[in-house]
């Protein structure tokens, strides 16, 4: 009884910390997202067709962390923190690389970036606006989700809140000075919300590095430990990172192909499902923080050595989830009508935006089973291959062929597409539930 009250208090002491600051955060392009709306719609549609590119760089930084969450919380489970520290090392050495490379990308070709996922001119004009200025946040970006990865590893998380409650009033203060030109500021529209992004992403990456380097004591890491590289544990951690980044950028292009294909249906669409798509992130924060959650405490388990022990998590765990992807989807579809009469669009983009989330909330409760259990037990628990497979066929040989055949050959309609694009959130819970349950998924990751 007494280990069933501290798995319950463990989990939910990170959890919900966790939740609040994913919630925070996508706050900030909700915030973004509405000032914009009644901003312009142009404008509105131009930053969500720049934020199709930050999603997949954020999700090959989060696979990146998440790789060495994996690594991390084993060796946490074992009180060894050296090869931590070199393994944080390696992941913020491949995410400042990835980070470099993209800010290159888009410097040289901003238009064609842009026009990628819309062919509509004035909508690339102002997304070309807006990745001049944003591109600088991806440096201080990679290193804040990386230093963070490596807290969130030792249970470290109440910082990652506090942050992006900072980040936050900051964000939305200076969008609405510059974005609407208050207080004899100029009016700047979408390059006043980039300079709001900016400065958050940069005082919230100078505090964690203060943070860091004088106030944590867990890791203890320090300056010099990230120019140090180990060959063997570099080794060790990119043999089991690389399939999940290369899986989780894939997924990220993925979800940037949505606006691909809604962008060219119709104008409304791509607003209707940036509208709903934030939003759904949002809700969606729930089961994110479930799987990092989960994540951390199965990885320490499985470097404790006590495999029954990870077995009885598994269980409980998966009955939290099912839980939590009920009242996600209720809550989902309660909210939708408040917050869309908060938005400044046509009639067609409103109503198309609410069809949009009453299907995301039945999408809801799938993806806070599946999610959770692929991404934070079975992956937690060191088998990164069965996720990597299941996603690479889910996604790649199903969702994305179905939903381009309905989209281009078809012409069904814009509701009947996203469903098509949704459609893994469901079938994956039969994959994950029998792997978790009778699968071989408990993988020693580290050194002895």
């Amino acid at each position: 009884m007494d280990r069933n009250k501290d798995f319950y208090r463990n989990f939910f002491s990170i959890y919900i910390a966790l939740v609040l600051q994913n919630v925070i955060t996508l706050s900030v392009n909700l915030a973004d997202n509405m000032m914009l709306g009644a901003y312009s719609e142009t404008s509105l549609a131009g930053v969500a067709a720049v934020n199709q590119i930050q999603f997949v760089f954020q999700q090959m930084i989060m696979a990146l962390g998440e790789g060495a969450v994996m690594f991390c919380s084993q060796y946490w489970g074992k009180k060894q923190t050296e090869p931590m520290k070199q393994i944080a090392a390696t992941a913020m050495q491949a995410g400042l690389l990835v980070a470099v490379a993209l800010f290159v990308l888009v410097s040289l070709f901003p238009g064609q970036a842009v026009g990628l996922f819309t062919t509509n001119a004035p909508i690339i004009e102002e997304g070309v606006r807006y990745i001049r200025l944003i591109r600088f946040t991806y440096l201080f970006f990679a290193v804040t989700q990386l230093l963070l990865a490596s807290l969130r590893s030792v249970s470290v998380v109440k910082i990652a809140l506090s942050l992006s409650v900072l980040t936050f009033f900051v964000n939305c203060g200076i969008n609405y000075v510059l974005i609407y030109g208050r207080f004899g500021a100029p009016r700047l529209g979408v390059a006043g919300a980039a300079i709001g992004t900016l400065a958050a992403r940069i005082l919230e990456c100078g505090i964690l590095i203060f943070y860091v380097a004088k106030k944590e004591r867990r890791l203890n890491l320090k300056l010099r430990n990230y120019f140090h590289f180990d060959r063997t544990l570099a080794g060790d951690y990119f043999k089991v990172t690389t399939p999940v980044f290369f899986v989780q950028s894939l997924w990220g292009l993925n979800t940037a192909l949505q606006t691909v294909i809604l962008g060219h249906m119709t104008a409304a669409a791509i607003a209707a499902n940036s509208v709903a798509s934030t939003l759904f992130l949002m809700v969606k924060s729930t089961a994110v923080g479930a799987a990092s959650t989960a994540s951390v405490l199965i990885g320490k388990a499985v470097g404790e050595g006590d495999k029954n022990e990870v077995k009885a998590y598994a269980k409980r765990l998966q009955k939290l989830f099912l839980c939590i992807g009920i009242l996600s989807g209720i809550l989902l579809f309660f909210i939708r009508i408040p917050i869309l009469s908060l938005y400044d669009l046509s009639p067609q983009t409103k109503e198309m935006a609410n069809t949009f989330l009453i299907i995301l909330s039945v999408v809801c409760v799938g993806m806070s089973y599946q999610m959770p259990t692929n991404n934070g037990i079975i992956r937690g628990g060191g088998h990164a291959g069965f996720v990597v497979k299941m996603d690479l066929i889910s996604i790649w040989c199903i969702v994305l062929p179905l939903s381009f055949f309905m989209a281009f050959v078809v012409k069904a309609s814009p509701v009947v597409v996203v469903c098509c694009l949704n459609a893994d959130q469901i079938f994956k819970c039969v994959p994950a539930f029998l792997e978790v349950n009778y699968g071989n998924w408990v993988r020693k990751l580290t050194r002895d």
